[in-house]
């Protein structure tokens, strides 16, 4: 299923593509494919080149793995992620390595690598769905992630499903219009506020 974004200006045809589905197929994404993903998220860009981030990944044909990640997600999103392929749960160092200090942007650049990810993804025919809904001490107990990381953010990733395998509610989402905030919302410039005259009217 594909639903381009209508953009109102020139875009990369892979951001125009690039959507998060609820529904999945089961099939399996093939290894090569996987860590041409993982790659695409290696080579994001991030403050001093720190890479605060860690990944874990669980594939669906590992039942137990699969299972032991999906109870991390909040009940709503088990409820359509329980068929995606894969899922992935982010972690983001608090510290910078180089001096100990904090990273107040760790998840700044934890943000920019999935969304390497999910663009990669969407290139070789495959689509990502991040979720912000994940129990993050139910992670960190379940994988001893260590002090010094948070748990952050979930991931499920696949190639698009039947929309018939999903709830009446979900199946209204998943073909409700996209849509976006106009430029002139949140593009300002002078003060808070104030659109920037370049987005006026768009």
């Amino acid at each position: 299923m594909e639903k381009p974004a209508d953009a109102n200006h020139p875009i990369l045809d892979v951001i125009k593509r690039r959507w998060s589905p609820r529904a999945f197929s089961n099939r399996p994404i093939e290894d090569q494919k996987l860590r041409t993903i993982l790659e695409a998220f290696r080579w994001s860009e991030s403050s001093y080149n720190e890479q605060p981030w860690a990944l874990i990944l669980a594939k669906r044909v590992d039942e137990e793995a699969f299972a032991k990640a999906l109870t991390c997600l909040v009940e709503a999103n088990q409820a359509w992620a329980k068929d995606a392929p894969l899922l992935i749960l982010t972690a983001a160092r608090e510290n910078f390595a180089r001096n100990g200090k904090p990273n107040r942007v760790a998840e700044h650049d934890l943000g920019l690598a999935m969304s390497k990810l999910a663009l990669q993804a969407t290139a070789m025919g495959l689509f990502a769905h991040q979720m912000g809904g994940v129990d993050p001490e139910k992670v960190r107990e379940t994988y001893g992630i260590p002090e010094g990381w948070h748990a952050m953010t979930a991931c499920a990733v696949g190639y698009a499903g039947d929309i018939g395998q999903l709830s009446e509610k979900l199946r209204e989402l998943e073909q409700a219009e996209r849509t976006r905030m106009p430029l002139h919302e949140f593009i300002f410039a002078d003060q808070w506020g104030q659109a920037a005259k370049i987005v006026e009217g768009h």
